[in-house]
């Protein structure tokens, strides 16, 4: 079966960067919401902000891939229920296990040079001042999910982390 990873938490929190050792590790499928919120932007309709376009995208994106049989991991914020709502669906739909993981940045200072000495490596993306992700709503789970602390470990230990839990999470419907 299937395993759909939701990689949920604040923007230059490392999301991106673990989503991409991760499916280097997995072969899973990296959907990042940045890269469609970009394009929608970009295209002639010039659809910005992209409110819910860019993760209903992806959320489609996934269902067919995790439906092929794919492990999908989906690079989004996820800052409300809503959102995370999104990827228990869409993980039914596409007939897959949903693994929930909140990446976080426990150390303020690293969080907040990190946001601000980073550049955007897409097209037409303008990346959040740190001012912007502190007003940003994030609001707190209400449901289970790993958590994995980029300021504590390595992005590879974080990875391996998630690697175990879908391995833990295979092993359980055998």
């Amino acid at each position: 079966m299937a395993i759909l990873v939701s990689l949920s938490g604040l923007p230059g929190v490392g999301k991106t960067t673990l989503a991409k050792e991760l499916a280097a590790r997995t072969q899973a499928i990296h959907l990042r919401v940045d890269s469609v919120e970009a394009a929608l932007k970009g295209s002639v309709l010039k659809i910005h902000p992209a409110e819910d376009a860019g993760y209903l995208a992806i959320s489609s994106i996934a269902k067919d891939n995790l439906l092929l049989g794919f492990d999908v991991i989906a690079d989004t914020v996820n800052p409300i229920d809503m959102s995370r709502d999104l990827w228990i669906k869409t993980a039914a739909a596409g007939a897959a296990q949903l693994l929930n993981v909140e990446v976080i940045c426990s150390n303020k200072a690293l969080h907040k040079k990190r946001v601000e000495n980073r550049t955007s490596d897409i097209d037409d993306l303008v990346v959040p001042d740190w001012q912007a992700v502190c007003n940003r709503v994030f609001e707190p789970w209400q449901g289970s999910r790993v958590i994995v602390d980029t300021a504590e470990d390595a992005v590879q230990d974080c990875a391996a982390i998630i690697e175990r839990e879908m391995d833990r999470m295979r092993s359980a419907v055998r």
